[in-house]
């Protein structure tokens, strides 16, 4: 339509719009192979805890199964008091009888009858003008009007659908709808669904919200009408669709949950309450176990959710660049020095738009590590997974070594890959110096303190003697004296792994050789002066494997 004043782009969403869900009918009529009513019954469950209100649970004029599903939902009473169940007949009396039948003693119910108003299907399908498409919509609305009476304990309500409205004038789908609504006389109190579908994505989504904001312009009953969108993915931007149809003026989202459906699928529920949480607002669906809710879907179905689905997929909150992992890495870091100090609970990761576990899903594969991967990922695991926090200036050294795994081994690397990587290169060096036995004392009256280390030199035993003024520094001036390396220590740093009786040690040295390259080691033990004492030895370890590759 021509709308150049549309005042769409101004908007902003505030609330999330009356949803419905369409899995068991419009998403079941995609499946190679439809759930069965156990796997159905299962999946209504899963609707109704996640909090629809409305929920299509069939085409009961179809076949027996569609028919038989209806009834066990009625007559063994497991649709909530706030719960309307919706069905989908076509306009035709016969199929509209089996329709009422099929939800006689249901509380409430919508009744979603269709027809196609777009010139394609008028042309090719049923070979009928305008006039005869407005008169299918009327005659069917006029059955169903005159057949409730069969349903007197059950509140009813009418959705309305010109199936292919995007691909339909949006002067004759107004049309179709107003004349529906003549026959229906909706009220504010008991309003009409007007259903607008993008049966198939034939445009852009800025075309799609105009269609929406005209039709809501035009509509004469606009305060008796819920205005619904149910738009299809064949472009791929089913998402984009919906949200500006809302800022166009809609008031209801039909879809399924991860978007199953016709050829590219339904649009994804989830995604579009998920994207309205990421703004702040309460998308009025309990989302905060995605996992399960996946799980659920996943056996129902038999689909499985793609692993760059949004929100769902496996790899959505994770990152194999090193520059996004950096970045990833010291998000953290601010939010736990937030988080200490009381401050602000804003949620500011960067590349990672909301807090995974909002939505149940865990931090453990928010970085993983391949040949694009960078030191600040591999350090981020190192303390996530394994408890190591990492000098900074370890980094380096550390992403280095686990970098040039992944290059050789050409995939991404486990993560008991990366353990065992970091215990050979650093915990476990033991050549061509390793440690039997180590003893410090400091003299009464003095600030020296003298060491006493037994050690094994390319498998040969090593007793050396030193002083200093702390252990370290009294094994370092033994191992110069001994003609062993010469170096300096340069950084030293220590913490706790773990808490408790069995909590070990871990030190990490940094020394720097007479040529000025400094190398990290890191030492592990229950007693803190040996785990340091191990990490200088490793750091020796280290210098002198440099030194005999440089040679």
């Amino acid at each position: 339509p021509h709308l150049p004043d549309r005042t769409w782009p101004d908007r902003s969403l505030t609330h999330p719009p009356v949803w419905c869900s369409v899995d068991l009918r419009d998403g079941n009529q995609a499946l190679a192979d439809p759930m069965n009513i156990t796997e159905k019954l299962e999946m209504f469950d899963l609707l109704v805890s996640l909090g629809f209100k409305e929920i299509e649970v069939g085409f009961p004029s179809a076949s027996q199964v569609e028919f038989d599903f209806i009834r066990r939902l009625i007559d063994e009473h497991r649709i909530p008091d706030n719960v309307w169940v919706q069905v989908l007949v076509q306009c035709r009396e016969d199929l509209i009888d089996r329709t009422i039948e099929s939800l006689a003693g249901a509380d409430r119910a919508i009744i979603h009858i269709y027809n196609s108003t777009s010139p394609l299907q008028r042309h090719v399908v049923f070979n009928q003008d305008r006039n005869g498409i407005r008169d299918i919509a009327v005659a069917g609305v006029t059955w169903v009007k005159n057949k409730i009476a069969r349903l007197p304990n059950t509140a009813v309500r009418l959705e309305y659908s010109p199936e292919s409205f995007s691909a339909t004038e949006t002067d004759f789908a107004l049309e179709v709808c107003e004349a529906v609504a003549d026959i229906w006389q909706p009220s504010p109190d008991n309003k009409i669904i007007l259903n607008l579908p993008v049966t198939v994505e034939y445009h852009t989504p800025n075309v799609h919200a105009d269609q929406i904001e005209w039709f809501c312009r035009h509509l004469s009953r606009r305060d008796s009408a819920l205005v619904s969108l149910h738009t299809h993915n064949d472009r791929g931007t089913g998402t984009a669709a919906t949200e500006l149809g809302l800022l166009a003026g809609a008031d209801r989202v039909e879809g399924t949950l991860f978007g199953n459906g016709e050829r590219t699928g339904n649009l994804d529920i989830i995604t579009v309450a998920l994207n309205l949480l990421m703004h702040g607002i309460d998308p009025g669906l309990d989302l905060r176990d995605l996992p399960a809710v996946r799980r659920t879907y996943e056996r129902c179905t038999r689909m499985t959710v793609p692993p760059r689905h949004p929100y769902g997929g496996d790899l959505v909150f994770t990152a194999f660049s090193g520059s996004h992992q950096d970045a990833i890495n010291k998000g953290f870091k601010h939010m736990e020095r937030k988080a200490a100090s009381g401050g602000d609970p804003l949620w500011e990761v960067p590349y990672i738009p909301i807090d995974p576990r909002d939505i149940g899903r865990s931090y453990d594969a928010i970085i993983r590590i391949n040949n694009q991967s960078g030191k600040g990922g591999v350090a981020y695991l190192m303390r996530t997974e394994f408890g190591y926090n990492l000098p900074k200036a370890m980094h380096r050294e550390v992403g280095k070594l686990i970098n040039d795994l992944a290059d050789s081994v050409g995939r991404e690397v486990t993560l008991d890959e990366i353990r065992l990587a970091f215990r050979t290169e650093f915990l476990d060096r033991s050549s061509p110096l390793a440690l039997v036995r180590f003893f410090a004392e400091r003299a009464r009256d003095s600030a020296e303190v003298t060491c006493e280390a037994e050690l094994t030199h390319h498998n040969q035993p090593l007793s050396l003697r030193g002083t200093g003024n702390g252990p370290l520094a009294a094994l370092t001036h033994a191992l110069r004296d001994a003609g062993i390396a010469q170096f300096d220590i340069h950084e030293f740093s220590e913490h706790s792994l773990g808490t408790g009786a069995e909590a070990r040690a871990v030190a990490y040295i940094e020394i720097e050789g007479s040529s000025g390259r400094r190398l990290y080691g890191a030492g592990e033990d229950t007693n803190i002066e040996i785990a340091s004492v191990k990490a200088l030895l490793s750091a020796v370890n280290r210098l002198l494997a440099s030194l005999a590759q440089r040679d």
